[in-house]
């Protein structure tokens, strides 16, 4: 058996060393000359080991107090082992306490891995669906139903592929927290089948020149919206880019708007593309803009500067009451369903009908080429296609056909100008 004035006069060599006292209690003498309580132990013909604490923070007969407890536990057929590391997790859940804090947690560590605008998109659906429900309960007590609930209410607004993607969220807090012993389920997991099936896909868009014309004339007609979430949807219309890029776009980005040719450079970081590419600069999109989309941004710029009491925001789309963050990716979802269009036309529908007219007029027109063009419109991705390449080739025939298409698309519209709270006020008079 050891004694303290063994433990104590220990020292170290050139290799670890063990010390052993009695019933697998050992002191674990390292060659940096720390030293280590440690208990050798067997369960079910496995040998074990169980770390106890350093001494002399430990003492000699702290160590054997806690071995004897550890015994007694092995003759309940309990691993003390297992056993200490739960005690451990089940304090860190007590600290961290609810659903939102060990969720907060997730994200800090799955952010660092994301992209800022996939990050930013994660912790405003977290934010909006998910915590005013079970943000405050103890994750140990979310329920299946609990979480159904959340996400029933997400389906409610008619956004399905929301609803999954907040399902898809939740169960990986609940995975997470299960590997740091912070739950024991994953009840998201067990809902998904209980949500209403959706193809991300298929996103509902109307497709005829009158059908969206009608889109357009419905949404702005929208009594009580805010100035940049109109602004936004006939941006989004008139230049069929994808709804986050419309939603994060900043004044910077724009160029040229008062001359012959403006321009929407998109950073890399921004566009559709692989981890790699976004980091890469040459992959950035640069959209001609026409002179109606010219138009929009700059009624935005002016009307932002104009109300903000400080120095204009560098977003071109500032969210209600908050000029340091964007609309919410679910505002322009909701202007569409607030106007009646459920069902038949949603904010990314208008890529489909951008490229739907267009390609049926190149059709018309016999001009085979343009339906390249079109695609390349759209930032679709074209392989063996260099991105220096892409960005200016064909901008002529790709500045014409935007300007065909704004013709087309708003004709008969008024200005940009009418959409913003003076004049909208005036013509409600």
């Amino acid at each position: 058996m050891l004694t303290d004035a063994a433990c104590r006069k220990a020292e170290s060599t050139d290799r670890d060393r063990k010390l052993f006292d009695e019933r697998g209690l050992f002191l674990f003498v390292r060659k940096n000359g720390s030293k280590l309580w440690r208990m050798k132990y067997q369960l079910a013909g496995k040998e074990k080991t169980l770390s106890i604490g350093p001494y002399p923070e430990v003492s000699l007969k702290q160590a054997r107090d806690v071995r004897d407890r550890a015994r007694a536990k092995l003759r309940d057929g309990i691993d003390p082992s297992a056993d200490k590391q739960q005690r451990k997790a089940d304090m860190a859940a007590e600290a961290l306490g609810t659903f939102e804090k060990v969720a907060r947690a997730w994200y800090d560590t799955r952010a660092k891995a994301l992209t800022p605008r996939y990050a930013e998109q994660i912790l405003s659906r977290l934010e909006q669906n998910a915590f005013p429900k079970l943000g405050k309960h103890p994750i140990r007590d979310v329920t299946p139903a609990m979480v159904l609930d959340a996400i029933k209410a997400v389906e409610k607004r008619g956004a399905h592929e929301m609803a999954h993607r907040v399902r898809n969220h939740i169960s990986d807090v609940f995975v997470w927290a299960i590997a740091a012993g912070l739950a024991d389920q994953d009840p998201a997991a067990m809902v998904r089948k209980a949500l209403v099936p959706t193809d991300p896909k298929l996103r509902p868009a109307m497709v005829k020149l009158a059908q969206v014309r009608d889109v357009l004339k419905k949404t702005e007609a929208m009594n009580g919206v805010y100035w940049t979430t109109l602004l936004a949807s006939r941006l989004l219309a008139l230049t069929a880019a994808r709804p986050g890029v419309v939603r994060l776009a900043e004044k910077h980005e724009f160029e040229g708007l008062d001359g012959e040719e403006p321009l929407w450079r998109i950073p890399a970081v921004k566009m559709k593309l692989t981890r790699a590419r976004k980091q890469d600069v040459t992959w950035e999109f640069v959209i001609p803009l026409s002179a109606e989309a010219a138009a929009v941004a700059k009624a935005a710029i002016g009307e932002s500067v104009a109300c903000a009491s400080v120095e204009g925001p560098h977003l071109l789309f500032p969210g209600v009451g908050n000029w340091k963050k964007p609309i919410s990716d679910n505002t322009l979802s909701k202007l569409y369903r607030d106007a009646g269009l459920q069902g038949t036309h949603v904010p990314h529908g208008w890529r489909s009908s951008f490229s739907t007219i267009m390609n049926e007029r190149a059709a018309i027109e016999d001009r085979e080429r343009d339906r390249a063009i079109i695609d390349l419109m759209l930032a679709h991705v074209q392989g063996g296609v260099e991105p220096i390449y892409n960005r200016a080739a064909y901008m002529p025939r790709r500045r014409e056909l935007a300007q065909q298409w704004a013709s087309l698309l708003m004709k008969g519209m008024p200005p940009p100008e009418a959409l913003l709270p003076d004049m909208r006020k005036r013509r409600a008079r």
